[in-house]
């Protein structure tokens, strides 16, 4: 069973990113993860610069067969873009969050609990959906650590 730490309210302010942005059914999506951390790693690399944060896809809806996401990553200054990477920001505002323990494919509860979070506490959705990765693939499902943010404002 995925399990949640208690969903937080907090405010951040405007944070800088390098990201690409494309539309794809969900079952592509870890390889094009994958494939744009690569590119977004070797641009980073080029320009001399680090991250600054973890790194994100922002989910600008939830049609999982036509998902439009950003795949990105915080970074310190505005950087120039290249190609399909461009210049993005995490906007500045209230947003609500939990960290999740579990596989990937079994957050769908979280998301529901998230939602019922911002209902019952007179918040509505105000933006994309970002999920943060503190580790990958490369662990066992149970383990992977995500936290999810969802931007929300007064209803």
């Amino acid at each position: 069973m995925p399990r949640v730490s208690n969903i937080e309210l907090l405010k951040q302010n405007e944070q800088p990113t390098l990201v690409i942005r494309v539309r794809t059914k969900v079952e592509n999506l870890p390889c094009l993860i994958a494939e744009s951390y690569g590119k977004l790693c070797a641009y980073m690399e080029e320009l001399g610069e680090i991250v600054s944060d973890l790194p994100f896809v922002a989910y600008h809806n939830m049609d999982m067969q036509d998902l439009d996401v950003e795949i990105g990553f915080p970074v310190a200054n505005p950087l120039p873009g290249k190609g399909d990477i461009k210049p993005g920001t995490i906007p500045e505002g209230t947003r609500i969050f939990c960290m999740y323990r579990g596989p990937y494919e079994e957050m769908a509860p979280i998301y529901e609990e998230m939602q019922k979070w911002m209902y019952e506490n007179g918040y509505a959705s105000a933006g994309p959906v970002y999920e943060n990765y503190y580790n990958g693939t490369d662990f066992p499902a149970h383990e992977l650590l995500t936290r999810i943010v969802m931007m929300v404002r007064k209803a």
